[in-house]
């Protein structure tokens, strides 16, 4: 008896309203070992125009067809003559071969320890940022405790089996996928510095508001780094892939710390500490939809006006005596409150009902987050006001990663377990004693 065959149908494609659905559905049809079919009665379409097949692509099935161009290794076909259609046009039968394709994706396992990552990737925070001069290349020198925050991004990477380029997707809109976006960019950068031939597809899936002063940008170039160095078997030390960073962000280098660091220079000259605050602290993160430019902030900058304080001062009495108002001090927002007069009512109206809910409000990076330290919950005017409806509201907590072990996502405490708040806080302690 003849092995039976999978059809599907061009009538699918122009019908079903999931068209991933139905693809699926049809590479189930793989385990059987038998050829997958697909095929189309009439393939001059209204979105095949002339001669050009890959103009107008207006549904799947002409996708499928451009793909069978692109890639006839996976594909056979054949034109078959038929009287059948009113204009006699031909028909085309397309065979996909998925036993072909399963092949290549086992070889691409096999020559690699890893064929796919999932990694947190975090945002970080400016617990204090001192101007302290303009350099030479014309970039401000910076002196800043940096710490990383439990806030961040997911990345997923898969080995690609195409060797000439990477493919890049988000959840997020707005999220350039082209080479100026920094995970691009920064295997683009392993692959130069190491000579691997590595591509891979990423999927980004986005949580850390752009534009926000939280480094979303550059943590997910430090963590493309590290997952490319992870693929190719380490290539390169922490140290090396801390130092090329600094070529594509002044902030990318400081993911390489273990989450606490005294930054100078642009910010790329990273000091690593010990945490100065115990991780356990809560933060708020409240980012109005309004974004900061970075490049007006600094234009408007006057270095005669910053604060006079010793940053290496600033970071000792954090870490003696605890963090608090006056040693939360950061030079770009009087800058970034003539940018943005709604950020600075914002921190002012946090300050007004704050009655020692936090330990200090400040705004992080050039804005345009305010972060509140010692309390996970905002101000009730922020629930309360309608002009705060659409504002970015997150908690977080103060995070730090292992030697030679990436950050991990933390857990969160089910507050309900506990019957008061310092058995919560109890419980968040564990992890870090």
């Amino acid at each position: 008896m003849a092995s039976p065959r999978y059809f599907l149908h061009s009538s699918i494609y122009q019908t079903s309203p999931n068209v991933h659905s139905s693809w699926k559905k049809a590479e189930s049809c793989v385990g059987t070992k038998t050829p997958l079919r697909i095929r189309g009665s009439n393939l001059r379409q209204p979105g095949f125009r002339g001669n050009h097949p890959r103009k107008c692509l207006k549904n799947p099935l002409e996708k499928l067809l451009v793909g069978f161009q692109q890639n006839t290794a996976l594909f056979a076909a054949r034109a078959m003559a038929s009287d059948s259609t009113a204009n006699n046009q031909q028909q085309m039968e397309i065979l996909y071969n998925p036993v072909e394709r399963i092949e290549k994706y086992r070889q691409l396992d096999n020559s690699s320890s890893i064929s796919r990552l999932s990694l947190f990737s975090p945002a970080k925070i400016n617990v204090f940022l001192r101007i302290t001069g303009k350099r030479p290349d014309g970039f401000h020198e910076l002196a800043s405790l940096f710490h990383v925050i439990s806030l961040g991004d997911i990345i997923k990477f898969s080995l690609s089996p195409m060797n000439s380029k990477d493919s890049l997707t988000t959840n997020a809109p707005g999220v350039p996928l082209d080479g100026s976006n920094l995970i691009i960019k920064a295997l683009n950068l392993y692959r130069k510095k190491t000579g691997s031939k590595q591509f891979f597809w990423v999927h980004l899936d986005k949580r850390v508001p752009t534009g926000a002063g939280l480094g979303g940008g550059s943590g997910n170039a430090a963590t493309a780094l590290w997952a490319a160095n992870q693929f190719n078997g380490c290539l390169a030390s922490i140290k090396e892939l801390q130092e090329w960073s600094g070529e594509i962000g002044s902030d990318i280098p400081f993911f390489f710390s273990h989450g606490a660091a005294y930054c100078t220079g642009r910010g790329e000259v990273v000091k690593d500490i010990s945490p100065p605050i115990p991780l356990y602290v809560p933060i708020v993160l409240m980012k109005p939809q309004q974004e900061c430019s970075t490049a007006e902030i600094y234009k408007r900058f006057q270095l005669d006006k910053a604060s006079p304080v010793d940053p290496l001062q600033l970071l000792e009495e954090i870490t003696t005596s605890g963090i608090s108002q006056e040693l939360c001090i950061n030079d770009l927002e009087p800058p970034a409150f003539e940018v943005l007069p709604s950020l600075k009512k914002l921190k002012q109206r946090v300050l007004g009902v704050n009655r020692g809910q936090y330990d200090a409000v400040f705004m992080s990076g050039s804005g345009s987050t305010i972060v509140g330290v010692g309390d996970a919950e905002p101000p009730q005017f922020i629930y309360d006001d309608d002009e705060y409806s659409d504002m970015f509201v997150s908690d977080a907590y103060f995070l730090t990663r292992k030697e030679n072990e990436w950050y991990q996502e933390p857990g969160s405490v089910d507050l309900a377990n506990f019957s008061d708040r310092s058995s919560a806080i109890e419980a968040m302690k564990e992890p870090y004693r």
